[in-house]
């Protein structure tokens, strides 16, 4: 028997089943056809902001390859390619989180307009997403060269664990953080045909900020969370949030200048590691005004900072990239 791509109780959605924390005015309640948009929804295109994240350690890691060893035109594939691969595989991962936790959303005030505990996708109908989104993603995945292939197959594990982790730990960012920054790894093999130290160290930075930024989104969440038995760092750190939200912004700062040091470092010219280091600072200026406005009592301040950080995710793309003119 066929799946049918239609809500569970057979109607189609009208634009006021929305999702609650959507941007306002988002293309997918706009403009996108009525029976695409709870899975729209569901892979939280509504919601970009993850795609974003997902995104940028992968053009960290891309731009920061090509000031160290060169500029290929393989990169401007690897660019595009990758912006299309994180918009599939964000949207692929939100749908197996959705499906895991569904009876938990229900349960949340601000998850249970999505679209499975709202009846817009049945179950059985979000699994055939997953799988289409995921079958597009492995056809870009397979242009890559062979060893970046076996990068992105071994971040799936990381992907299925991640919506289990909040049940028996209190540090289900750090799972995130694995997952959501696989790609600093998978794009300096994708360029260079190898992992390297400043892949790695990337990759621990773009960790320690996922530590970051989410526990900022955490808190949206903290006295649901402590209702149903759900862990997470917000709720852990508790009072001492601001001092352990300014330990992992050092963290992550301090690991991204190794990483620019490590590949810049008689590999370019000095002038492109002075760029490469002023990225940095401005990454580090981002994340400290952050912590100048955060209220982590404040639901509206917490998702309004969170989603700043692409902008803060940003700042080291664009000086990478002139690093490479430089």
């Amino acid at each position: 028997m066929g799946v049918s791509f239609m809500p569970a109780n057979g109607e189609t959605p009208e634009p006021q089943g929305q999702v609650f924390d959507a941007y306002e005015g988002n293309w997918v309640d706009r403009d996108a056809p009525a029976w695409a948009r709870p899975y729209l929804r569901l892979s939280r295109a509504d919601r970009p902001i993850g795609t974003w994240l997902l995104l940028l350690p992968c053009w960290w890691s891309i731009t920061l390859a090509a000031a160290s060893s060169g500029f290929l035109w393989l990169d401007l594939w690897l660019i595009v390619g990758t912006a299309a691969g994180a918009f599939l595989m964000r949207g692929a991962g939100c749908t197996w989180n959705d499906i895991t936790d569904r009876e938990f959303d229900a349960k949340v005030a601000r998850t249970r307009s999505r679209p499975i505990p709202s009846g817009q996708v049945s179950v059985r109908g979000a699994i055939a997403w997953l799988v289409i989104q995921s079958l597009v993603a492995l056809g870009i995945l397979l242009t890559f060269n062979a060893n970046a292939i076996a990068m992105g197959v071994g971040s799936l594990a990381l992907v299925a664990i991640y919506p289990f982790a909040k049940r028996f730990t209190y540090w289900p960012q750090v799972f995130l953080g694995l997952a959501f920054n696989w790609g600093a790894l998978l794009l300096w093999v994708a360029h260079t045909g190898s992992l390297g130290w400043p892949a790695l160290l990337l990759y621990a930075s773009g960790i320690a900020w996922t530590i970051f930024y989410d526990t900022i989104y955490a808190h949206q969440d903290k006295d649901d969370d402590t209702l149903i038995g759900v862990k997470s760092t917000a709720l852990l750190f508790g009072e001492l949030t601001d001092l352990r939200l300014h330990q992992f912004l050092l963290l992550s700062v301090a690991l991204m200048v190794l990483a620019v040091m490590t590949a810049l470092v008689g590999h370019g010219s000095g002038a492109g590691l002075f760029v490469g280091l002023l990225g940095v600072a401005g990454f580090a200026g981002h994340l400290y005004w952050q912590l100048s406005q955060l209220d982590p009592d404040d639901g509206e301040t917490c998702l309004r900072l969170f989603r700043a950080n692409r902008d803060a995710g940003l700042i080291p793309v664009l000086f990478f990239g002139l690093a490479i003119l430089a």
